[in-house]
């Protein structure tokens, strides 16, 4: 399944004419190299072993209960979980793909 990619933050680099930032480097490499794909595929593990996913799963099962499945639309839903969803990422998953992202970094020399 893939996921919902949702737009870039700005982040003030359209004021620094055709240099790249620091981040669209980072995030070219982790495409280039698969890694990007990699971190992907743990993170989807992981939060299906904490029991993240079914804990979405739920809140929206609850909420499209309440509402009535004719009143609920994906972006509903989106607005519903998105915040909930990110505060509830367990640190350990959090600290687990910094750190891979902090190796990948270090073994790219950025």
């Amino acid at each position: 399944k893939h996921s919902v990619n949702r737009p870039p933050t700005p982040d003030g680099a359209e004021d620094q004419g055709n240099e790249p930032a620091l981040q669209e480097i980072i995030n070219i490499k982790l495409i280039e190299s698969g890694e990007k794909e990699r971190l992907m595929e743990l993170l989807r593990e992981r939060l299906i072993e904490c029991g993240w996913k079914d804990e979405m799963k739920a809140l929206c099962r609850s909420y499209v209960k309440k509402k009535g499945r004719n009143n609920v639309t994906v972006d509903d839903l989106v607005h519903l979980i998105t915040p909930k969803g990110r505060a509830s990422v367990p640190d350990s998953v959090k600290a687990e793909l910094l750190q891979r992202i902090r190796s990948f970094l270090m073994s790219a020399a950025l």
